[in-house]
């Protein structure tokens, strides 16, 4: 099974408030790391995104923090870079000065708990003395807290979203890791039998999944308060790319989205893929994109089996165990 810290140089950190229902969840690098990002989504809300940007003249970033809290969630990035300039991590600029690169991006947990305490730097902070090389926990924690999955019919209407990682490691040593990010306006589906794992519900205290697609084609129009989801994604492995070979990396994972996520990719979506890589070991580009395809895919799974329940929504075992009674 594995998670994305089975890569050496990565550390996990959350930080997550379960009366108000949110948090976030930092990965910080031991060295410098390349990096680029695939946005897909119509809705996203980031900061620090440009040394993602295939243009950037400086491409390295120091730590990647995924937060809860939309817009206002960002400002848990100032606890992460006071953390990181406390460790003296970051751009020299001279002057005895360095300024960390923290690429951060948010997904929408407001309607959840207590939508107006929100991830803040002391947030971001916390997650960092919190992060660790070892076991990553999954589920309704950190960035995951306020996840929901299925929002057609609002949050009241959704199943539990959160975080799930995985990881590969190929023969020759290289190793391939997803964190994932789950709070989808579509539902989330088996790639196998096309069952519905979790998503919009057919009634607040319902425990069946009529399907957002199936609820698109019979004329339900989404609700204004739908805007409110984004799947996140963070690939990571220890071979060496350019920034243009982790662009397609990103872009390849995204098929990962694509696979489980039905509908993906909408407007009221911020989906997206940040691949980064730590190592010097040589690997072909598309094998890489489509194991990372392939983690994407199942990480999602893995949050969805991992979430617990809060605010009154309902995670998917909480689901399966109503419907066998």
């Amino acid at each position: 099974m594995g998670s994305i810290v089975d890569i050496e140089g990565i550390k996990v950190g959350h930080a997550s408030d379960f009366e108000a229902i949110t948090g976030c969840s930092v990965m910080l690098f031991e060295n410098p790391a390349t990096a680029a990002v695939d946005l897909r989504g119509g809705g996203t809300s980031t900061r620090q995104i440009d040394a993602l940007l295939s243009h950037s003249t400086f491409g390295k970033i120091h730590a990647i923090l995924l937060t809860g809290g939309s817009a206002y969630g960002l400002d848990a990035a100032s606890g992460v870079i006071r953390y990181l300039e406390e460790k003296n991590v970051g751009l020299e600029v001279g002057h005895g000065l360095v300024v960390p690169s923290v690429p951060t991006a948010v997904i929408f947990d407001l309607g959840i708990g207590n939508g107006r305490i929100r991830p803040d730097a002391e947030m971001g902070y916390e997650a960092c003395l919190q992060a660790k090389s070892s076991e990553v926990k999954e589920g309704s924690i950190g960035a995951g807290t306020g996840a929901t999955i299925g929002k057609l019919m609002g949050v009241e209407r959704a199943t539990k979203g959160g975080i799930g990682t995985q990881s590969y490691k190929l023969k020759n040593g290289v190793v391939v890791g997803v964190l994932v990010v789950v709070n989808a306006f579509g539902d989330i589906v088996s790639p196998t039998s096309g069952e519905i794992l979790a998503g919009v519900r057919d009634s607040r205290k319902g425990n069946e999944f009529p399907g957002t697609v199936n609820m698109f084609k019979q004329g339900i129009i989404r609700r204004a308060d739908s805007y409110q989801n984004t799947t996140l994604a963070v690939v990571a492995t220890n071979a060496s790319f350019s920034k243009s070979e982790l662009f397609r990396i990103s872009n390849i994972a995204q098929t990962g989205l694509a696979k489980v996520i039905s509908p993906v990719h909408t407007v009221q979506d911020g989906d997206m893929v940040i691949s980064v890589c730590l190592g010097d070991l040589r690997e072909d580009v598309n094998l890489i994109g489509v194991i990372a395809a392939e983690l994407t895919q199942k990480a999602i799974i893995r949050a969805v089996e991992q979430s617990g329940s809060l605010g009154g929504i309902p995670c998917s075992k909480e689901l399966i165990a109503n419907k066998v009674t």
